[in-house]
């Protein structure tokens, strides 16, 4: 998880599903850059059986100090677990938005339920 490029920062992320007490193994998620009206997508990843991405979403050359969000697709996770849910979904896709203002390692994890969700900025 501390692993970094040569630019000294890096992003990470991992997603734990709070109503069943295990990692949310194949969720899908989405990194973009936020500049000014612009929202580029960098890379959609998803989960590994532990909840965690298999590399860092940003570091080295590709880390940048600035505005990201991730985008959880937590609807489709759940559904995919068997969860019956309403239409529409409470939740379904979860942004978050966040800044990185220096070059360290920051780690921004979910946790989710069908009708919550938190995050903080990890470890």
């Amino acid at each position: 998880m501390g692993q970094t490029g040569s630019g000294g920062g890096s992003l990470t992320t991992h997603v734990l599903d709070t109503a069943t007490g295990k990692p949310a193994g194949g969720l899908s998620i989405q990194l973009f850059r936020l500049s000014g009206d612009s929202r580029i997508l960098l890379k959609t990843v998803v989960t590994n059986a532990d909840g965690r991405c298999d590399a860092p979403l940003l570091a080295g050359d590709a880390f940048a100090p600035g505005e990201y969000e991730l985008v959880f697709a937590a609807g489709d996770y759940l559904r995919g677990q068997g969860v019956a849910l309403p239409q529409p979904a409470f939740l379904d896709t979860i942004p978050l938005r966040f800044g990185l203002a220096e070059a360290v390692h920051y780690h921004v994890p979910l946790l989710v339920s069908p009708y919550g969700y938190s995050t903080y900025r990890g470890s």
